[in-house]
């Protein structure tokens, strides 16, 4: 199909439109999990409601290895390869430990200190609703290629489920994966898209520094070793702008400093936790080296002994060219060419990277801020809500893209 013929098409011409009904059901499933939010590697009740659906709709999902999150092929016969590569979707079901925080609202969590704060209840419920329709395509013969759903459990912990599902081989036969991701600065009905970076690496840091200890009068005769933690916090984020090219984006911001129970004394240990972000790639691959040894200098000035952890957390999601393009082009084709806006790279980090090491694919920012509305209901914060009408959005663009995929027809 040209990019011609494609810009002038309606969403009722080209299959997969979501109907009103199921529209309303995806919406109800939605908001169930919601209300029941489970963190990374205890999804067990999201796990049994997307089974249960899938397999109503004649679908045979498989529950990943861990016991958490389900793969399911739609258009693949079971043991032989497939005419094409599989287009997968790929989408997260953890929560975050936060409490929910809305007021009058009828699906808010059950669930105490426990929210879907950061969209992955839209993300779910957008790959179930498009798994629904295109095995209904798939049933009438009009499916033009097989298509993998990915459900993902725990994105939120570092490293990421991601690289469980890897290892389970859920990419074994994938020849490109998408993904969506709530953006709530962007109006529903809008998606944003980035070639190149997307989101940053993201790791995380836990420093220890000790000293003999000692007597506030005499801080001359041991290791000072508040104002040791206190060189590192400052003066360690700035060795390190010296020493990565400032374009790289290399940022080490600290959340948290312990040490001491007593103004006159001097302690014997303190902690520093944060977390190191970075735009460009190969700039995070050098970065553990990099923290670790302006950690170690600034420590030694001071005489505190140094124990660092670095925890390697995600590379940036780098979208590619033609997957960019595909979602581009599925989005136009659905709602023109007006509901595509671009956008900036962010310094949240995402386990979705992780596929992108193995096969091409491009993750969109899917907008659920109410046209109109003046509030941003930020990330990670517990009012987040996002406007259902994007689950429309993403269903429609999904299923548009598996029908505009290069290839989507064996030769």
């Amino acid at each position: 199909m040209s990019l011609e013929s494609e810009a002038g098409l309606a969403g009722d011409v080209l299959p997969g439109a979501l109907s009103d009904a199921l529209h309303a059901e995806l919406v109800a499933f939605r908001r169930d999990l919601h209300m029941h939010p489970e963190l990374g590697n205890q999804e067990f009740r999201t796990t049994a409601a997307i089974k249960e659906r899938l397999e109503r709709a004649g679908l045979r999902p498989r529950v990943l290895a861990k016991g958490t999150g389900l793969v399911c092929d739609i258009g693949l016969t079971e043991g032989r390869r497939p005419p094409v590569p599989l287009l997968a979707l790929r989408a997260d079901i953890d929560a975050l430990p936060i409490p929910d925080t809305k007021t009058d609202c009828s699906y808010r969590s059950t669930v105490p200190d426990r929210a879907h704060a950061c969209g992955h209840d839209v993300h779910t419920t957008v790959v179930l609703g498009t798994g629904l329709v295109l095995a209904d395509l798939h049933a009438k013969g009009l499916l033009p290629r097989p298509v993998r759903l990915l459900f993902q459990p725990a994105e939120e912990v570092l490293p990421g489920g991601a690289l469980d599902a890897i290892e389970d081989g859920v990419l074994k036969g994938v020849g490109r994966i998408l993904a969506v991701h709530c953006d709530p600065r962007v109006d529903a009905g809008k998606i944003g898209l980035r070639h190149g970076a997307i989101t940053s690496a993201c790791d995380r840091l836990e420093v220890a520094l000790d000293g003999p200890g000692g007597h506030t009068a005499r801080p001359h005769l041991t290791t000072d070793l508040v104002t040791a933690v206190a060189r590192v916090a400052v003066d360690v984020p700035a060795v390190i702008g010296r020493r990565v090219d400032a374009r790289a984006g290399l940022v080490l911001t600290w959340g948290r400093i312990e040490s001491g129970h007593a103004p006159n004394v001097i302690p014997q240990h303190a902690e520093l936790s944060g977390t190191v972000r970075c735009l460009d790639l190969e700039a995070w691959r050098e970065a553990p080296d990099v923290v670790h040894a302006a950690i170690d200098e600034v420590a030694s000035l001071h005489r505190a002994k140094s124990e660092i952890t670095y925890v390697r957390g995600v590379p940036p999601v780098v979208n590619d060219k033609e997957s960019t393009e595909l979602l581009r082009r599925a989005m136009a084709a659905r709602r023109g060419r007006d509901s595509v806006e671009s956008t900036e790279q962010s310094l949240g980090g995402e386990d979705y990277s992780w596929y992108l090491e193995h096969v091409p694919g491009a993750m969109a920012r899917l907008g659920v801020r109410k046209p109109g509305e003046r509030t941003v209901r930020d990330l990670h914060q517990g009012d987040f809500d996002a406007d259902e009408h994007a689950i429309k959005v993403g269903v429609e663009m999904f299923t548009a893209a598996a029908f505009l995929e290069p290839n989507a027809v064996p030769e």
